[in-house]
């Protein structure tokens, strides 16, 4: 028996509205549970870019001035390669620099484009041996000539990325038992319609109906919820970043401009959520279909 796609959406939509409480509370479960997942998606990014200066073991930036002589710059490489405190150390040139500087502003095009590369300070990323020498190593270059500023807040840093992983753990875990909690749902959602269903099942068999003529209708009722949910997250991922990008423009909360993500890594996080949402619908009356229904 040929597969119509009239009948496939008469009896999805037929199903889903027949038990449509349940599969609200199924859709909402998936919303809220995605949500979480993107946003935990979200802030691991924008802690990355936050902390994209540190990468590599980095414990002492040293900025030099945007004028700086080569003279200048080849007279504190010296003193690195001098000091028994320095495991390695690279030097980023203002090209580099002003890369890394439209990476970090990706989401402020208006600063961006009022700063030119020029403007931007090189910088030497220094490694330690020990990283409590960072004071120590910095102090000897903060009057040098040629030297704008000399950061070494890598213990900050760390302390920052412990508790966002711990924020994003619980995150995530919250996320897996709503996740686990919307599959069990769909598969109730799903069992129900079998069951309300069984004599017409049982009609269809009759007259040669095959088993996947039977199950897609069932299959593609999770799969459409679960669709629904991850587009309802979506919206809610996207307005968490807007609301977000509102906060530091508005505000003018310069600390937090560092974790703003790209409209790529924005729109990565909405497609991780989409093909989440299809994945665990579609599986749920998956395993429903194949333990509840005998065809």
């Amino acid at each position: 028996m040929a597969i119509s796609l009239e009948y496939v959406v008469k009896e999805t939509t037929g199903n889903l509205w027949r038990n449509r409480l349940m599969s609200l509370a199924a859709v909402l479960t998936i919303s809220v549970s995605l949500a979480l997942a993107g946003a935990s998606l979200l802030l691991k990014q924008g802690v990355s870019t936050a902390t994209s200066q540190w990468k590599g073991g980095v414990q002492l930036l040293i900025f030099m001035q945007p004028s700086a002589t080569t003279a200048q710059t080849k007279a504190v490489s010296s003193q690195l390669n001098s000091l028994p405190e320095i495991k390695s150390y690279f030097y980023m040139d203002q090209a580099k620099s002003y890369v890394e500087f439209k990476q970090l502003m990706a989401n402020s095009p208006d600063l961006v484009q009022s700063v030119t590369q020029s403007q931007i300070p090189p910088s030497f990323r220094v490694v330690l041996k020990n990283p409590n020498d960072a004071p120590s190593v910095g102090s000897l270059f903060q009057q040098q000539v040629g030297v704008k500023d000399v950061n070494f807040n890598r213990g900050a840093i760390n302390t920052m990325l412990h508790v966002t992983s711990i924020v994003q753990l619980v995150i995530v875990a919250l996320a897996v038992i709503l996740l686990i909690s919307a599959s069990v749902l769909i598969l109730n959602v799903i069992r129900v319609a079998i069951f309300s269903r069984r004599r017409e099942v049982a009609v269809m068999k009759l007259v040669g109906a095959t088993n996947w003529f039977i199950r897609i209708p069932f299959m593609l009722e999770g799969m459409v919820q679960g669709l629904v949910g991850a587009l309802v997250a979506v919206v809610a991922v996207v307005g968490i970043q807007a609301l977000f990008e509102y906060v530091v423009s508005h505000f003018q909360v310069a600390v937090l401009s560092n974790f703003l993500v790209s409209s790529h890594d924005v729109l990565m996080t909405e497609l991780f959520v989409v093909a989440m949402g299809i994945i665990v619908g579609t599986a749920g009356s998956a395993f429903a279909v194949r333990r509840y229904l005998e065809v």
